[in-house]
């Protein structure tokens, strides 16, 4: 089933998602209904916030990049639990436009360290813990900010957030338009 992605100004989107356990209620089907949002809405990645839940899941699906990134061919992995333990203060920063399916037709410049160590669990609740680095490294930042209750847009200048002020009043009035489904605060 698709669900609705809830866009700025969505409460859910300011709450730092919780963890969760095996026996969380119909977890199959709703990582299997993140799938299916995720795909219609073309996006990368989808965390739980997105779509009205602050638990601690996300799904990422690299595989629409391969022809440019040829190393995520097939990437689709399902992440529980997840945190950043820390960050690696010798690697370097990299600067690189994002969107957010929660944010449309807003992209601006984030500056994001290019590795990372994370610990999360997988679909099977097997733990993991791991450096990452490069473009899932970036992509994992900015998923896994939602599940801390953030979103790209506070890690832009003050100066960028004043620019696009206008179009962050629409979103919260529900004037946007998008080829997926949504649920705006007011709507």
């Amino acid at each position: 089933m698709i669900l609705p992605i809830y866009t700025y100004g969505q409460p859910v989107l300011r709450k730092v998602a919780e963890d969760i356990t095996p026996d969380y209620p119909e977890l199959d089907t709703l990582i299997q209904n993140m799938w299916e949002t995720l795909a219609q809405s073309e996006g990368i990645g989808l965390a739980a916030p997105q779509i009205g839940k602050a638990i601690r899941l996300v799904l990422i699906d690299l595989d629409p990049l391969a022809e440019d990134l040829p190393e995520y061919k097939d990437f689709k992995k399902v992440y529980i639990n997840a945190h950043i333990i820390e960050f690696d203060e010798n690697s370097k920063k990299e600067t690189s436009q994002e969107g957010c399916l929660s944010v449309p037709a807003i992209h601006e410049n984030v500056t994001r360290p290019t590795r990372i160590h994370v610990e999360y669990d997988d679909e099977n609740f097997e733990h993991h813990d791991e450096w990452v680095e490069g473009y899932l490294a970036r992509v994992m930042q900015h998923e896994f900010d939602h599940l801390e209750g953030k979103m790209f847009i506070d890690r832009i200048s003050p100066f960028r957030k004043q620019i696009i002020k206008t179009k962050l009043k629409a979103l919260l009035q529900g004037r946007y338009q998008c080829g997926y489904k949504t649920k705006a605060p007011r709507a």
